[in-house]
């Protein structure tokens, strides 16, 4: 259960009431003021992280390897398309829990992330199959 769904709201009233005590309108007021401003704020991080993420195509990434490593088990899909600076490409069915994104980088590794109420579960890199992850074959002299 996401008890943030109830603290907030909680922890509001709780506050405004405080503040009434303490100072009445003019404490809800404060109480007021204070959360229009913590919303401004959030609202203008939203804002200029979408901004940064439309100049570049969706689902891609510098280096998936670097995205990979820098990843987190419960951080929110806002938080991973602020570090990625791009959306990611949608592999789900539109509105279908978990959903799954990926970014690419230029040498097509692929991070899958699967994403539970907007929270990220888990991920994967994937990377092509090169020449050089195989060992070379040498041919023995006594043949």
């Amino acid at each position: 259960m996401n008890f943030q769904r109830i603290l907030v709201p909680i922890g509001a009233v709780g506050l405004t009431a405080w503040a009434w005590q303490s100072w009445g309108w003019m404490g809800i007021a404060m109480v007021v003021t204070g959360g229009v401003m913590w919303l401004l704020l959030y609202f203008t991080r939203l804002v200029q992280i979408m901004k940064r993420a439309s100049n570049r195509p969706i689902g891609f990434v510098d280096s998936a390897v670097m995205l990979n490593a820098k990843l987190k088990p419960g951080v929110s899909l806002m938080h991973v398309v602020a570090m990625t600076r791009a959306l990611g490409q949608l592999e789900t069915a539109k509105d279908v829990q978990p959903e799954v994104f990926s970014w690419r980088d230029g040498s097509q590794s692929v991070v899958r992330c699967v994403f539970a109420q907007g929270k990220l579960q888990s991920w994967t890199l994937d990377r092509p199959f090169q020449a050089t992850d195989v060992e070379p074959v040498t041919e023995s002299a006594n043949d």
